[in-house]
């Protein structure tokens, strides 16, 4: 399909172009002692006492050309693996909120490692969703357990790729680990990493911190899938003008992408971004604003420009629940962005701007993604499709419902939503009158109603429990009073 456009040809020559002088002018701050140790070996221009890295035009140009066309995702089951650009718009969770909305009383309360079980089955079994970002923290994990208590019961009951952001080396060393684990061997997990590292390198305005530039570096060496996202947010860490926010974004997601070719020529990679215009009245959030829609389609163009999968943040929505306004702030910005050529999209399952998880919306996203592949889908076009002779046949006056034309596309023409209603109002009030969210959390009873196919075997879990004394018990369990 053809894409749709915020920015002409020339327009995205000039923001490369600027992008280019903010990073040759005004540089980044990096923190990372070997990340400019990198930088410098590499052609940058090293300030020793400010810690600020200047990048000539020439070695952004030379390293940028080397980013790959594609990023692949690994599931567990490798019949869930998933390359971008071809097989996008991926659709992916939000991940990282504190809160959920707990689904027995509806109220709000901090997330736990057996909740992230429960999630993790939720995705495997719908099929819009292609990875699974882990949606929530684990408040009941110990210090020394913080990822560990969330991806071990994410791995143990989802067969798609898993995407995890870890604190620091050792919480990476010991994914690894799991990985290893899991597979059998740490070769066996090389061969086929299902596990997805993500980092915010860049904090905005232009400063690359430390531990998650350390583990940019790390994965990167390692050869193993990583990517990052920058996270600029108009009027209070990037300009309040779009144009400005885009420029800006764009020199930090080039200095991040950069700084990976440096480390390992053809690191694959997304153009990955939550670019936001903060609401001036209050200095909020505005996650789900329009603007970060208009945002991620101009991304997307400049992902076009270097030939790079993009991907990031949208379908936000501010409201705190499933309300019109949760699903306006969601469909109106996936749908900018898939027509827009945004490859991957983390859409699924948060409200109130990524601090609050919740099962029906989850639900809920899932059709709304499955509209969105329709959408990519687009029109098929060729002469038995514009049906001319079926036309022709017909006639004025005529019924197409029982033509064989009409037989053979009924299930695949139009997508055959399973959640939205579409009945008569006495057919809707016969059945109880039930809203989106009643009929979301049916369904989500109904899913946790079934046992797990991804579960670990009792011999992996053995292994696992072995190689980390005193792991959270990770059980798919019902939740209490349900």
């Amino acid at each position: 399909m053809a894409f749709a456009s915020l920015l002409t040809s020339e327009q995205t020559q000039r923001v490369h172009e600027a992008s280019l002088e903010i990073l040759e002018n005004v540089g980044l701050l990096v923190r990372h002692e070997k990340a400019r140790a990198i930088f410098e070996q590499h052609g940058c221009k090293v300030d020793a006492e400010t810690h600020i890295v200047k990048f000539p035009p020439a070695v952004v140009e030379k390293y940028r050309r080397m980013m790959p066309p594609a990023f692949t995702f690994h599931g567990r089951d490798p019949k869930y693996d998933r390359t971008i650009p071809q097989d996008g718009p991926l659709i992916v969770t939000g991940s990282s909120a504190p809160n959920l909305l707990d689904p027995v009383t509806g109220r709000e309360r901090r997330s736990r490692s057996d909740d992230i079980a429960r999630i993790a089955h939720l995705i495997n079994e719908l099929p819009g969703y292609d990875v699974f970002s882990v949606s929530v923290l684990a408040d009941d994990a110990p210090l020394d357990q913080f990822t560990l208590a969330r991806i071990y019961p994410a791995l143990k009951y989802c067969l798609k790729p898993v995407r995890i952001t870890s604190r620091d080396l050792p919480d990476a060393r010991a994914i690894l680990k799991l990985g290893g684990l899991i597979a059998g061997s740490d070769e066996a997990y090389r061969a086929h990493p299902f596990i997805t590292h993500h980092y915010c390198p860049v904090v905005s305005p232009l400063t690359m911190d430390h531990l998650s530039t350390e583990a940019l570096i790390f994965f990167a060496e390692q050869q193993l899938p990583v990517y990052p996202t920058i996270v600029p947010n108009g009027g209070l860490t990037s300009p309040m003008s779009m144009a400005g926010t885009l420029a800006q974004g764009n020199a930090e997601f080039l200095a991040s992408a950069v700084l990976m070719q440096m480390v390992y020529q053809g690191t694959p990679l997304i153009y990955a971004t939550l670019p936001t215009i903060a609401d001036m009245r209050t200095g909020a959030y505005a996650s789900g604003g329009i603007e970060c829609g208009m945002l991620h389609m101009a991304h997307a163009q400049m992902a076009h420009f270097y030939n790079v999968p993009s991907g990031g943040y949208i379908g936000l929505t501010n409201s705190k629940i499933n309300d019109a306004q949760s699903g306006y702030e969601t469909g109106m910005s996936t749908a900018a962005g898939v027509l827009a050529g945004m490859d991957m999209l983390n859409m699924g399952g948060l409200l109130e701007a990524l601090k609050v998880f919740d099962f029906a919306k989850t639900v809920i996203d899932d059709e709304i993604a499955l509209m969105l592949k329709r959408l990519k889908r687009g029109i098929e076009f060729n002469e038995d499709e514009l049906a001319l002779d079926v036309i022709a046949k017909i006639g004025p006056g005529g019924s197409f419902v029982v033509e064989p034309h009409t037989m053979k596309r009924m299930k695949t023409s139009a997508l055959l939503t399973k959640l939205s209603d579409r009945e008569t109002r006495t057919q809707w009030e016969q059945k109880g009158s039930l809203d989106i969210h009643a009929r979301s959390m049916a369904k989500v009873r109904e899913i946790f109603s079934r046992g797990s196919s991804a579960a670990f075997s009792p011999e992996v879990d053995a292994r696992i429990r072995a190689g980390f004394k005193d792991l959270i018990s990770g059980k798919l369990e019902m939740p209490e009073g349900w």
